[in-house]
């Protein structure tokens, strides 16, 4: 096992059919909701000009949707922050996209969807939007994704001493990826951590160790659509976060990592 990082958390963000907001979304993930109406509509972040808006997906939309919310809880300036974007799928939608034009009418490919279709397109968008010229990674661990995002954007506010972003996602895969992908809906978190000081909301004691990891039980009305979201495998932490209870959980960071986390208020 490893030595513990102590970081803090001072911001929040969170996008999916029906978690639009941390503010919105703390009585849900407390259990105080016991039905809840899903999203009519796509987010539309503020911080994306209208232009970038149109042209984005919904991958691109709701990471930088749960990015922004996070900034703006931490109140921190989105330029200076290293961030990490990670997500186990990348784009579903414009992938299914790409797969079939290629199949039917290759000349007929948009040369705006493929741009979309790269990993870090999100973290372009980003950069683009707040003019940020901190370092920004991209990453992918299938079913572990959030874990290792959460433990490289630690490491990270640790070894450097400053805030980092962390933005987590997965949309619906659709069309044949949909019969071999297991992501039912769309679901993004973000999170500003930092080394502890007055500003964290509350602060985490990770150690990674070689165990096998299991998931706190999440609020009930969220497992229809979130059960099947790499990026769901925040709820825990969100919903200990949101009923200010301190415990210890486990969370999967690889094939053969494990991250223990240890909530303290």
């Amino acid at each position: 096992m490893s030595a513990p990082m102590n970081i803090g958390i001072e911001g929040i963000g969170v996008c999916s059919a029906q978690l639009q907001s941390w503010e919105r979304g703390r009585d849900i993930l407390c259990g105080k909701v016991n039905k809840v109406d899903n999203a009519a509509s796509r987010p539309t972040p503020s911080l994306l000009a209208p232009t970038e808006r149109r042209r984005a997906q919904e991958a691109v939309l709701i990471a930088i949707e749960v990015a922004q919310q996070a900034c703006a809880m931490a109140a921190r300036d989105p330029r200076e922050l290293p961030n990490v974007f990670a997500s186990a799928y990348g784009d579903l939608q414009v992938n299914d996209y790409l797969c079939a034009t290629l199949a039917r009418e290759p000349k007929d490919m948009s040369p705006t969807k493929f741009h979309n279709s790269v990993h870090n397109a999100p973290a372009g968008y980003w950069s683009i939007a707040t003019g940020c010229m901190a370092s920004s990674t991209a990453l992918s661990a299938g079913a572990a994704t959030f874990g290792a995002g959460l433990l490289e954007a630690a490491l990270l506010a640790h070894s450097e001493a400053c805030p980092v972003l962390l933005a987590a996602y997965d949309i619906a895969a659709v069309g044949p990826l949909a019969d071999i992908v297991p992501c039912q809906a769309a679901f993004a978190v973000g999170l500003v951590l930092a080394p502890p000081s007055s500003r964290a909301v509350a602060r985490l004691l990770l150690q990674c160790e070689p165990a096998a990891a299991e998931l706190a039980p999440e609020a009930d009305v969220l497992h229809a659509s979130c059960r099947g979201n790499p990026a769901a495998r925040s709820l825990p932490l969100l919903a200990a976060l949101a009923r200010h209870t301190p415990g210890t959980q486990l969370l999967s960071a690889g094939p053969r990592l494990n991250l223990r986390m240890e909530i303290v208020f």
